[in-house]
């Protein structure tokens, strides 16, 4: 996944427009939890170009709907406000390059996703210290 993918990624208007409504979603449960089932079924379909970073957007996917239900909250409202605008932008079907385009319309997004999946992999990484611990 090219860095200079993300980039452009997180430059375009698709981009900008799914963080201009990533807060509204953090703060709405139902709509949160709405996103997530989106964002994990296209994921499960479109497991290749994810499968670098599929353990890391797994866990992501649990984070949110945690935060959703209230049970987990030891995250900064601007990394969860980053992690929802990624997903926001991976289940717009028009985006920088458009889903619907056979063999390259999923790079964009898999670049994004792996670029926020390291950009915010240490607070990733907690919530999974977390969840292992409640479970414990």
């Amino acid at each position: 996944m090219s860095k200079s993918k993300a980039e452009r990624a997180k430059g375009s208007k698709s981009y900008q427009k799914a963080r201009s409504q990533a807060a509204e979603y953090a703060k709405d449960p139902e709509k949160l939890n709405d996103l997530i089932d989106k964002a994990s079924k296209k994921a499960h379909g479109k497991k290749g170009p994810l499968f670098a970073i599929w353990g890391q957007l797994s866990a992501c996917f649990r984070l949110l709907r945690a935060y959703a239900k209230g049970t987990y909250r030891e995250i900064p409202w601007s990394t969860l406000v980053m992690l929802v605008a990624s997903i926001i932008y991976f289940v717009m079907p028009i985006d920088l390059i458009p889903d619907f385009i056979v063999g390259i319309g999923h790079l964009d997004d898999a670049a994004l996703l792996g670029w926020t999946m390291k950009a915010f992999e240490s607070d990733i990484e907690a919530f999974v210290e977390w969840e292992e611990e409640a479970a414990a």
